[in-house]
């Protein structure tokens, strides 16, 4: 089966990464029909997700995100194509959220 590994650094912490996560998990249920099932954890929280044809986990770390999927036959034709929206994706969201915390610490 073809995976997909993706490691996004930032430096966000852990509260803003989880909320990146959320607003990962928010769009993959409404855009895709994702079942997905956030665990918060004192380090690392673990999003979950599934539907037919994939499964996988996005590990939020204080400074990284951590993607992994497994595709099954069918959806793993498209997986250049998938992998590269995730990039995109995931490369969006933290851009945001950096400035934000940019934002905060300057008026600090």
């Amino acid at each position: 089966m073809p995976d997909i590994n993706l490691h996004r650094k930032h430096q966000l912490g852990l509260p803003a990464a989880r909320k990146v996560a959320l607003q990962w998990a928010e769009k993959a249920e409404e855009k895709f029909d994702m079942d997905c099932t956030y665990e918060e954890g004192e380090d690392q929280d673990t999003l979950y997700f599934t539907r037919a044809g994939i499964k996988g986990t996005l590990d939020v770390f204080p400074d990284a995100l951590d993607f992994h999927a497994e595709l099954g036959f069918l959806v793993g034709a498209f997986k250049d194509r998938i992998e590269a929206e995730l990039i995109e994706q995931l490369d969006k969201m933290l851009a945001p959220a950096a400035a934000r915390k940019r934002k905060v610490a300057a008026k600090k």
